[in-house]
């Protein structure tokens, strides 16, 4: 046998006796759970295997929640565009056209999955000018899953979103924008500022008319709205962003970042730390009740007070503050409080343009076919709503609707603390949408005499915005000075 014979068996052996090793080694090693180890090469006894440590518990978070957001609380003629979800590419980039027509800066809820997927969309979006924020992993509702799934979706979504644009997510919101103290918990856990809701959700149109669209969009155009659409479910968004920016743009509002939204925003005082919450009570001992009612306050000055009742929408009631701003006019408005509780901004709004916030009623029933009960509930409801959305306690006024009362009506108004009854002595009908501004004007300017208060509404789809630069006009060159209803009574005291 030849040397080369020879080392080549050598080598053969040395392999075949090394697999055999390993072979029993491994054999050695299984247990009866079907478990590998690996050989101690000291005491020749199997020992476990390395294996990758369980991940860590997540505990639940025992800090302050995460606020929780759906409306900001601003007179600024703000409010904010949001959109959830992703849509595809041709949808999204159509979208984003749309937006820079209408000079819109919007702010995107992107899934995280969607992102790591895609994430040159997500840079357009930024590149484009708007905001992007986390809308979980999935995008999906959280509301049903344990604490941490909730903390895993949106810590898994906003690594995604870090990572692919660099940019760290502020808030969060669910697919569907609901929220619980899981919700806001989780978040704040994963250091996100806010759990955002809405305070509009637009889905697709049906069969509305192009009146019906305009009018329903104008409905929620409010300061410090949150507005939202679905990039997956609306396939409406060709039609619905052009009506929403000529919503807004009737207004005199402007769209932006979500963000910026909430930085020119104020926090609330929970009703009970605003100084007069209580001014107003029930109180079933009126008979002696001592009220001072007013339809007219007489005065040598050709002093009159405008007054404007009810409620409207944003368009309309910017629309009268922005007239009476022009003509330097103060007024005393009378607010319907089941309005004003879904649009409390706009009451703030009123109040910061200088004017005299006062009490209308809750539901705006007829005193005098209700009973004193149910009356003195309206006010004191109405008064409450009232004061938690000026933050400060009201002119205690209160003006009954259609100006209908009796004796006994009047004493159980002053008995909850409003003991100035407003009343009215010119009368143009205008809630009636059948009056045009020509009626209108018509008889305000042929029924006013010096202490008069002339009683206007604030409604929609009525012809006051119209009538009123008019009647200023025509007051003031009949030599009137136009005054808040408060002016024209404390004067007569």
């Amino acid at each position: 046998m030849t040397v080369d014979k020879i080392s080549f068996k050598k080598r053969w052996l040395t392999k075949v006796i090394g697999v055999t090793t390993a072979f029993v080694m491994l054999l050695g090693g299984i247990g009866v759970e079907g478990a590998v180890y690996a050989a101690d090469t000291k005491t020749g006894k199997g020992a476990p295997a390395p294996s990758t440590p369980p991940a860590p518990k997540i505990v639940r978070y025992t800090g302050e929640m995460s606020k929780a957001v759906s409306m900001v609380y601003t007179a600024k003629p703000e409010l904010a565009l949001t959109f959830n979800g992703w849509g595809d590419e041709k949808k999204l980039n159509q979208l984003l056209t749309d937006l820079d027509t209408y000079k819109i800066k919007a702010t995107f809820f992107l899934p995280g999955d969607k992102v790591a997927k895609q994430p040159q969309l997500a840079k357009l979006i930024v590149a484009k000018g708007h905001e992007i924020e986390n809308n979980a992993v999935t995008g999906k509702d959280l509301a049903n899953l344990s604490y941490e799934q909730i903390y895993q979706q949106i810590k898994e979504s906003k690594e995604q979103i870090v990572k692919h644009t660099g940019i760290t997510p502020k808030y969060v919101r669910t697919w569907v924008g609901t929220y619980t103290d899981d919700i806001r918990l989780a978040a704040a856990h994963n250091g996100q500022e806010a759990v955002i809701g809405y305070s509009f959700f637009l889905h697709n149109w049906q069969d509305e008319t192009d009146e019906q669209k305009s009018k329903y969009v104008r409905r929620y155009i409010n300061r410090g709205g949150i507005i939202t659409l679905d990039l997956d479910e609306n396939i409406h968004l060709p039609i619905s962003i052009p009506l929403i920016a000529k919503g807004a743009a009737n207004a005199g509002y402007q769209f932006v970042p979500l963000q910026t939204l909430i930085a020119h925003g104020a926090e609330k005082k929970p009703l009970t730390a605003i100084e007069g919450y209580d001014a107003a009570k029930i109180n079933p001992d009126f008979s002696g009740a001592k009220y001072k009612a007013f339809k007219r306050v007489e005065n040598a000055e050709k002093k009159v007070a405008i007054t404007l009742d009810d409620w409207g929408s944003d368009e309309t009631v910017t629309k009268i503050l922005n007239i009476l701003d022009k003509y330097h006019v103060k007024s005393t408005f009378f607010l319907r409080a089941d309005g004003t509780v879904k649009n409390p901004n706009l009451a703030r709004a009123i109040l910061e343009a200088g004017h005299d916030v006062a009490n209308h009623s809750y539901s705006h029933p007829i005193n005098t076919q209700i009973t004193t009960e149910q009356l003195q509930q309206e006010i004191v409801k109405a008064h409450q709503i009232i004061t938690e959305a000026i933050q400060q306690k009201p002119t205690m006024y209160y003006r009954p609707p259609a100006g209908a009362v009796n004796e006994q009506v009047l004493k159980a108004i002053a008995a909850t603390g409003y003991e100035t009854v407003a009343l009215f002595d010119v009368i143009p009908s205008d809630h009636d949408k059948s009056k045009t501004a020509d009626d209108i004007v018509k008889t305000v300017l042929g029924q006013t005499k010096s202490g008069s208060i002339i009683l206007l509404h604030m409604l929609d789809d009525i012809s006051t915005v119209e009538a009123l630069p008019r009647i200023i006009e025509g007051l003031q060159e009949q030599g009137y000075t136009l005054v808040k209803m408060t002016e024209l009574v404390e004067q007569s005291e």
